[in-house]
């Protein structure tokens, strides 16, 4: 079926068996292109469905689809004229992984992070009306997503505006690991009310045999009834109450059911609608409805077991777990937090060890901080844990409610620097830059694992305000040299030298120490300083005033945009100095995706690359 369907159109021309027969050809396409280039496989095979019957309904280039967060929309790509692509996958110069403007007119909106179909689909609709431009829009967005705040603006602004636009809430109890809070037990509620919802189809469909005009004004009466119907055996409807129409439940997996109710819903509804839509993550392959939030996103593996091809390495998420429950078991003013992530930042361990000090609060980056804030008030001592990309939704907090106050929350970045095959909206190339400039934040970054058990010891004792730790994606790095203790500001002489420097920060130091041994090789007669920064925030002003001051040339190196980070901050302290300062970092501009290893070629930052850039400089010197 699938070699059929060369665009949006074709899928239309389906009958309902050809679409129920098309299905399994696109989970069998999705599952074999993820198990070779790793990928989002459980939230695009459980949307496989409802993205069919989507496309059969709806025209995407007239009626603009709006898929929140983008890894669900590997079955519309397929289906969008990507098919043929569809194997370069996350691949460099490939497609990508999330919805992507620039990639494909399909693509609506650009979605990489979490809850802001609704936002966007919504002035997307108001645009057309101003423009008189015909179509409906519709915004997936998933029951984890929206926990966000950003999600219930936009619910509360529709409801305002009470423009014609559907939101398809895709229920599958799951955002990356299993959904909490209120909202949930509340989705569940609805579900199970099967009483309300076994009158309302009735009543729905009796109304659909009258005739033309008739019909239409009956629709209104209907939708009276059914305001009566929810308030009688489903008390409190939310989205009732924020002016949204409620369709459903509705079994996500049954394509003739979703295509009646969507032709249902685009000719006779007016005003908001919200399609509660009920899924299974990774439906149709065994493994991944097995184990959602191993197959919510994942490297290569196995088709036949469903094991990952990978080495078992410990990585610096699970690291940091390990560490945080050794210091939790003594200390019992730790807690951890996470944003919906809790096997993504390695605290499934302490969630079982210490289930009274784990808090999960959801796709909610801004209340997780400012919650920590309130537990560091009263003489706890919070991590949060939180992937550097995710923790730019809660910057406004980190500066006001926690810094500000001068508050001892411990801030864990993990995925630091580029993370690969993600991409543009998944590098944490920014955390350096934007922590660099909040007072009263101390900011660090290791090397190796052992410096990242010091500075987590550090953070669960120091008191005097926050602290960020961010360290990258991938194997804990281990280290045979004796580092120095941790001090304050204080980088590690990892070799004194004299003349000329490098300077690495985080995981930037070892391509720094790369560099330095090609040096002693081609130069013998150098004897470059190696220092391990440790921090940025405070940058050590000894070393900087004192001794770099005294040098020819410093070399910095960091996994981060040059501006605003380690490199810029060091060229700011030594401006009144004679000494020049090269600094090697990302460029002024988004990165895109692809392997690590072929983001730093392109980018020129793989060490031999700097190398053969600053041996002419070595060679004067």
């Amino acid at each position: 079926m699938l070699e059929k369907i060369k665009s949006p159109e074709d899928v239309r021309k389906l009958s309902l068996q050809e679409l129920i027969a098309l299905a399994p050809d696109i989970r069998k396409r999705i599952i074999e292109v993820t198990a070779r280039n790793g990928g989002h496989i459980g939230p695009s095979l459980g949307v496989t469905d409802l993205t069919i019957a989507l496309l059969k309904v709806f025209n995407p280039l007239e009626d603009r689809i709006i898929w929140d967060v983008g890894h669900q929309s590997y079955a519309y790509k397929i289906l969008t004229e990507r098919n043929e692509r569809f194997d370069t996958l996350r691949q460099m110069n490939g497609i990508s992984g999330f919805n992507n403007i620039f990639e494909s007119r399909y693509d609506a909106f650009g979605a990489g992070h979490s809850s802001t179909s609704i936002s966007a689909s919504l002035g997307i609709t108001v645009a057309k009306e101003l423009k008189n431009r015909d179509g409906r829009t519709i915004a997936v967005i998933g029951d984890g997503a929206l926990t966000a705040g950003i999600a219930f603006e936009a619910l509360n602004h529709t409801g305002h505006l009470h423009k014609d636009m559907i939101v398809i809430l895709n229920d599958n109890n799951m955002s990356i690991s299993k959904n909490v809070g209120a909202l949930q037990a509340y989705l569940t509620n609805i579900l199970v009310s099967r009483s309300y919802n076994a009158v309302k189809a009735k009543v729905w469909d009796l109304f659909q045999h009258f005739p033309g005009r008739i019909k239409r004004r009956m629709i209104a009466v209907a939708q009276k009834f059914e305001e009566n119907l929810i308030n009688f055996f489903v008390p409190n409807v939310i989205f009732e109450d924020l002016g949204f129409k409620y369709v459903g439940p509705v079994d996500g997996h049954n394509i003739p059911r979703l295509v009646r109710i969507f032709h249902k819903v685009k000719r006779n509804m007016v005003g908001p609608v919200m399609i509660h839509v009920v899924t299974k993550k990774g439906k149709g392959y065994e493994f991944a409805e097995a184990n959602a939030p191993k197959f919510h996103g994942l490297g290569p593996f196995e088709v036949s077991t469903g094991e990952c091809i990978s080495k078992k390495e410990i990585s610096y998420s699970r690291f940091m777990g390990d560490t945080l429950c050794r210091l939790a078991k003594n200390n019992k003013k730790i807690v951890a937090i996470t944003a919906a992530m809790a096997e993504g930042t390695g605290l499934v361990d302490f969630s079982q060890k210490f289930p009274s000090r784990f808090f999960d609060v959801g796709i909610a980056e801004q209340h997780a901080v400012t919650f920590a804030g309130g537990l560091a008030i009263e003489g706890m001592k919070p991590f949060v844990a939180i992937y550097s990309t995710f923790l730019q939704r809660a910057l406004d907090q980190v500066i006001h409610d926690i810094a500000l106050q001068k508050l001892p929350v411990v801030f864990c970045l993990d995925r630091g620097g580029i993370v690969g095959e993600d991409g543009a909206t998944h590098h944490g190339a920014f955390d350096l830059s934007y922590l660099n400039f909040i007072p009263n934040m101390i900011v660090m970054a290791p090397s190796n694992a052992m410096e990242f058990e010091l500075m987590l010891k550090f953070g669960a004792g120091y008191q005097d305000g926050p602290v960020a730790i961010r360290y990258p994606r991938g194997t804990a790095l281990l280290c045979d040299r004796k580092g120095s203790k941790l001090k304050t500001g204080c980088f590690e002489i990892v070799n004194p030298g004299s003349k000329l420097a490098l300077l690495g920060i985080g995981n930037a130091f070892n391509d720094a120490e790369a560099i330095f041994k090609k040096i002693k090789t081609d130069f013998p007669e150098l004897n470059p300083y190696l220092i391990d920064a440790r921090f940025l925030k405070p940058l050590d002003v000894n070393f900087l005033f004192k001794t770099a001051a005294s040098l020819d040339l410093i070399f910095t190196f960091e996994d981060n945009s040059l501006i605003g980070g380690f490199g810029s901050s060091v060229q700011a302290m030594l401006t009144n100095s004679p000494v020049k300062v090269h600094s090697f970092g990302y460029p002024d501009q988004f990165i895109p995706h692809g392997s690590i290893p072929a983001l730093k070629k392109k980018f020129k930052l793989n060490p031999e690359q700097i190398y053969r850039k600053i041996k002419p400089i070595l060679a004067e010197l």
